[in-house]
Protein backbone atom coordinates (compact mmCIF):
# COMPACT_ATOMS: atom_id res chain seq x y z
CA UNK A 1 0.00 0.00 0.00
CA UNK A 2 1.37 3.46 -0.78
CA UNK A 3 2.28 5.78 2.07
CA UNK A 4 -0.08 7.92 1.31
CA UNK A 5 -2.77 5.69 0.95
CA UNK A 6 -1.96 4.35 4.43
CA UNK A 7 -1.50 7.52 5.86
CA UNK A 8 -5.34 8.48 5.08
CA UNK A 9 -6.46 5.43 6.27
CA UNK A 10 -5.10 5.78 9.58
CA UNK A 11 -6.88 8.97 10.27
CA UNK A 12 -3.08 10.63 10.51
CA UNK A 13 -1.88 13.70 8.24
CA UNK A 14 1.18 13.92 6.71
CA UNK A 15 3.01 16.96 4.59
CA UNK A 16 2.52 16.05 0.98
CA UNK A 17 4.47 19.29 -0.56
CA UNK A 18 7.36 20.60 1.94
CA UNK A 19 8.30 23.98 0.04
CA UNK A 20 4.90 25.25 0.78
CA UNK A 21 3.60 23.44 3.79
CA UNK A 22 0.75 21.57 1.71
CA UNK A 23 -0.80 18.53 4.03
CA UNK A 24 -2.66 15.42 2.22
CA UNK A 25 -5.65 16.60 4.16
CA UNK A 26 -5.78 20.30 2.68
CA UNK A 27 -5.70 18.31 -0.41
CA UNK A 28 -8.61 16.21 0.46
CA UNK A 29 -10.46 19.60 1.40
CA UNK A 30 -9.73 20.98 -1.46
CA UNK A 31 -10.96 17.99 -3.53
CA UNK A 32 -13.69 18.39 -1.32
CA UNK A 33 -14.28 21.72 -2.22
CA UNK A 34 -15.06 20.87 -6.00
CA UNK A 35 -10.75 20.77 -7.06
CA UNK A 36 -10.17 17.46 -9.11
CA UNK A 37 -7.14 18.28 -10.97
CA UNK A 38 -3.35 18.54 -10.43
CA UNK A 39 -3.25 21.90 -12.16
CA UNK A 40 -6.10 22.79 -10.18
CA UNK A 41 -3.59 21.63 -7.04
CA UNK A 42 -0.95 23.68 -8.46
CA UNK A 43 -3.10 27.13 -9.32
CA UNK A 44 -4.87 27.09 -5.95
CA UNK A 45 -2.54 25.72 -3.13
CA UNK A 46 0.79 25.89 -4.83
CA UNK A 47 1.62 21.99 -4.98
CA UNK A 48 4.29 20.87 -7.34
CA UNK A 49 5.21 24.84 -8.26
CA UNK A 50 9.02 24.62 -5.95
CA UNK A 51 11.17 21.37 -6.89
CA UNK A 52 7.84 19.11 -7.86
CA UNK A 53 9.27 16.22 -5.80
CA UNK A 54 5.59 16.17 -4.46
CA UNK A 55 4.17 15.75 -7.43
CA UNK A 56 3.22 12.18 -7.36
CA UNK A 57 2.58 11.39 -3.83
CA UNK A 58 0.09 14.59 -4.17
CA UNK A 59 -1.44 13.05 -7.50
CA UNK A 60 -1.82 10.03 -5.53
CA UNK A 61 -3.74 11.89 -2.71
CA UNK A 62 -6.19 13.68 -5.38
CA UNK A 63 -6.74 10.67 -7.20
CA UNK A 64 -7.55 8.08 -4.10
CA UNK A 65 -9.69 10.98 -2.32
CA UNK A 66 -11.63 11.96 -5.89
CA UNK A 67 -12.24 7.94 -5.82
CA UNK A 68 -13.53 7.77 -2.45
CA UNK A 69 -16.09 10.29 -2.85
CA UNK A 70 -19.72 9.16 -3.43
CA UNK A 71 -21.34 11.15 -6.47
CA UNK A 72 -25.28 11.25 -6.07
CA UNK A 73 -26.40 11.62 -9.58
CA UNK A 74 -30.40 11.06 -9.36
CA UNK A 75 -32.49 11.26 -5.86
CA UNK A 76 -35.72 8.43 -5.27
CA UNK A 77 -37.57 9.42 -3.03
CA UNK A 78 -41.17 7.16 -1.93
CA UNK A 79 -44.03 8.52 -0.16
CA UNK A 80 -44.49 7.42 3.29
CA UNK A 81 -47.44 5.58 2.47
CA UNK A 82 -46.02 3.21 -0.30
CA UNK A 83 -43.23 2.38 2.29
Amino acid sequence: MHDAAHIYLEGASMIVCVCNNISDREIRQAVDLGLSSMAELRRDLGVATCCGKCASCAKDVLHAHLESKTVVTELSFRSAQAA
